[in-house]
């Protein structure tokens, strides 16, 4: 009987040892083989709001990620991923195997993504670039931020929220909700004017929100950021002084034609609380959305007695500044006399063609 027994016994060892063996090796594969991005590179994968695992296995098969999609789907539901599904923008490396990017992408740790935003100057222009590397869409964030408006708590007014955003360059994460980017902002906001900026904004009678409507105006009138705080300076005297700031960039504003590239008289007559030739003092709110060089030129102004500026007849970008009111005319007419010369010779060379 023994004898008998013992190649049975024997088979049974080896059929279990085989099975045993496969199993394991089965295993190891199915968890330490290379199966992500195998002889790639690594690849940012999105994964929207509300996306099930169904959603995530037709992305990585369809997207090329995966190597062997059956070994992870069968490992992420050993490990119960497909009831965890985190939405996000997740970093996947080359050669990632299924229990790396199975635990990963359960732990939900995203890449922040960086939103930038300048060159704005309607609040509606705002929404496709601040929302543009997020799954937020601009009509979400233009309806959080017309709800933290209705909060009416903040001191912000349909006029002047461009002042709350700081152009820059942030990082979120690709989740981010509209109302929480409309609260970063906020955030971002009160970090910029902290004591030092509203102490020096104080100092020259105004308010954070006035000193971005007065920077606006700065940074439409000059491309040179070395001449910014000489043109804050002027500006700041006419305010102290009750005079006008007759800005031409706030006309052009007033008038929306943003192509307008000469104000004329019958500009200066139009009705709107923009027209700083009818008005006195700031308008109600900013003309662009102000740079940091551009506000910290306000705060840091040149002292100075200038009142009048006007473009310099060489074309350069700079201004002619004066005190004197004669004097500026005077500026005006070389600057006019000049503008016309080339207009002249530009005509000439357009028929010469």
């Amino acid at each position: 009987m023994k004898r008998n027994g013992s190649p049975i016994k024997l088979f049974v060892f080896i059929l279990l040892s085989v099975l045993l063996i496969t199993f394991s090796f089965y295993t190891y594969q199915i968890c330490y083989t290379p199966n992500i991005l195998v002889g790639k590179e690594d690849r940012y994968l999105y994964i929207p709001q509300e996306a099930t695992f169904e959603t995530v296995q037709k992305t990585l098969h369809e997207g090329g990620y995966v190597q062997d999609l059956m070994s992870f789907s069968f490992l992420s539901r050993l490990m119960d991923y497909d009831k965890l599904v985190k939405p996000g923008r997740f970093l996947l490396h080359a050669n990632m195997n299924n229990l790396q990017v199975i635990r990963f992408l359960r732990s939900g740790e995203q890449e922040p993504v960086r939103i930038t935003f300048n060159n704005v100057r309607l609040i509606s222009d705002l929404g496709p670039k601040i929302t543009q590397n997020i799954m937020t869409t601009p009509e979400e964030f233009d309806a959080a931020l017309a709800g933290f408006l209705a909060q009416g708590s903040h001191g912000f007014t349909s006029d002047n929220i461009v002042c709350m955003f700081i152009p820059n360059t942030y990082e979120v994460y690709y989740t981010i909700s509209a109302k929480q980017l409309v609260e970063r902002m906020h955030d971002e906001y009160k970090k910029f004017w902290n004591d030092e900026r509203k102490q020096k904004a104080e100092a020259i009678g105004l308010t954070p929100i006035q000193v971005s409507i007065l920077a606006s105006i700065v940074q439409a009138e000059s491309v040179k950021r070395d001449e910014a705080p000489v043109i804050a300076g002027l500006y700041l005297n006419r305010l102290k002084q009750g005079i006008a700031l007759q800005a031409d960039p706030t006309l052009v504003f007033a008038v929306g034609d943003f192509s307008l590239k000469r104000v004329l008289d019958k500009h200066k007559e139009v009705e709107s609380p923009y027209n700083t030739y009818k008005y006195r003092g700031l308008p109600p709110g900013p003309i662009n959305m102000p740079e940091i060089a551009s506000i910290d030129a306000v705060l840091n102004y040149k002292p100075s007695n200038f009142l009048y500026m006007c473009a310099k007849e060489d074309f350069s970008g700079y201004h002619n500044f004066t005190a004197n009111y004669n004097e500026h005319l005077r500026n005006a007419q070389r600057y006019q006399q000049a503008l016309t010369r080339e207009q002249r010779i530009a005509r000439a060379n357009q028929n010469n063609k």
